[in-house]
């Protein structure tokens, strides 16, 4: 049996993503070769299995949005060509037709390009029309979230907004009981200069931050607290936590759960684990953080890593990240 070639396969992810060649009922076609001219079968086939009748080796499919107009640009290459080859030409290309984003393929490596955030980033699945445009409509407010507020209390204003004013809070002899009942969780100094740290990162211009913390330092509660500053300052509609063993899963749900709802309030959307088909949605990608263990670092990792949709994208490179040393002070 033949093997799929890179145009099968990339087919195949465009129409598993919603994306259609040809017009399905009353939904229209929204791949073409060029703006405003509709793709004919005999178009594709002539192209070649592996694009090797291309010019160059490659193709360059227009993706449209709701309306028709050009929104993605899919550069779309031969099995044994690197998809990052000749991405300034996809760039180019881009800006000819007033497209914001990129997709790189060869069919079995893809990567996903904002032309106004950084460089391309991989991708596990092709995103659909609707990510993508839930994706353009976040615009990151560094300004908001370089202003709000952050004090100790931060988490415990989301927990219980009306502590203060309790007489359990008011009355000094009561107050560690009160806090033991209502498991209040307020931030620790170094914690909170963590999470300032990371607010004048931002105010630098930075967009990608790594806290390097120790054992026992409270990862989950800053983690907490960076997940609330992004999602209140608007600068994040949905985040995303990753964890490298299943019992952490459960563990995690719980501390979220915990930490972002309050009494009378709707708690927070938990996932737990996302679906592998969901892999390659598109997230916000201002604030992409990870929080990283000093001791131990590869201890119970496991190949399956599970994830949560509570907290803020990895950097899977690790490049040019705002590092926050945290510590016990």
């Amino acid at each position: 049996m033949k093997e799929a070639t890179a145009r099968i396969k990339i087919n195949k992810l465009l129409e598993a993503a919603g994306w259609r060649f040809f017009a399905d009922g009353n939904s229209p076609a929204n791949i073409c070769l060029e703006p405003r001219v509709k793709l004919k079968k005999d178009d594709l086939d002539a192209l070649g299995d592996d694009f090797e009748k291309a010019k160059n080796g490659f193709i360059d499919f227009l993706l449209l949005n709701e309306k028709g107009f050009p929104f993605i640009v899919l550069e779309a290459k031969a099995e044994n060509k690197n998809p990052l080859v000749g991405k300034e030409q996809a760039r180019k290309y881009a800006r000819s037709q007033d497209c914001r984003f990129v997709i790189l393929s060869n069919g079995n490596l893809h990567y996903f390009w904002d032309l106004e955030r950084g460089n391309p980033y991989v991708i596990t699945a092709f995103p659909t029309p609707g990510s993508v445009t839930g994706y353009q409509k976040v615009a990151p407010n560094p300004e908001r979230l370089v202003s709000e507020p952050v004090e100790k209390d931060y988490i415990v204003l989301t927990q219980r907004p009306t502590y203060g004013a309790e007489a359990g809070w008011l009355n000094e002899a009561e107050r560690p009981e009160y806090e033991r009942i209502n498991k209040l969780r307020f931030l620790r100094e170094y914690q909170l200069r963590a999470v300032r740290a990371l607010q004048s990162a931002v105010k630098d211009g930075k967009d990608r931050f790594l806290f390097e913390m120790a054992t026992g330092t409270g990862k989950t509660l800053v983690a907490a607290a960076v997940i609330k500053l992004f999602l209140r300052s608007g600068n994040a509609q949905r985040v995303l936590f990753l964890v490298d063993r299943l019992e952490l899963e459960e563990q995690a749900r719980k501390a979220f759960v915990a930490l972002l709802s309050s009494a009378g309030r709707r708690q927070p959307r938990i996932d737990c684990p996302i679906r592998k088909e969901d892999s390659g949605h598109l997230r916000p990608r201002l604030g992409r953080k990870r929080i990283r263990q000093r001791r131990g670092l590869s201890h119970g990792r496991s190949r399956r890593t599970r994830q949560l949709s509570a907290a803020l994208l990895q950097d899977p490179e690790g490049a040019g990240i705002h590092r926050v040393p945290v510590g016990r002070v």
